[in-house]
């Protein structure tokens, strides 16, 4: 049985959070990808940074996560991209078999 997420990514860019969530629909390894622009906060070589940033949610069935995390990783500009998986506990039935039909191995 799937067990299903969401994978948390940021992006430095609307066209990079756009080129990655094109590429994981088209092959299979997200259902679904939010693209919602955020302010980030956080600190990098020491100092505090503040930076604009697009945030995807990305809905999929975390038995593939490695493949989507390698993919990820393949693509994207930032040294240390944030891929964080949150699990789905819960979730509408249809809605959880579009989600495996979305992202079966093809």
């Amino acid at each position: 049985m799937p067990t299903y997420g969401v994978v948390l990514v940021t992006a430095g860019s609307e066209a990079e959070a756009l080129t990655l969530s094109h590429t994981l629909v088209q092959e299979n390894l997200a259902a679904c990808v939010n693209i919602l622009p955020i302010q980030s906060v956080y600190t990098w070589e020491n100092a505090v940074q503040q930076e604009a940033e697009w945030q995807l949610l990305i809905k999929t069935d975390l038995d593939r996560f490695d493949q989507l995390e390698q993919r990820i990783q393949a693509l994207h500009s930032y040294e240390v991209p944030e891929v964080i998986a949150l699990p789905i506990t819960h979730g509408a039935s249809t809605y959880l078999d579009w989600i495996s039909t979305q992202t079966a191995r093809s």
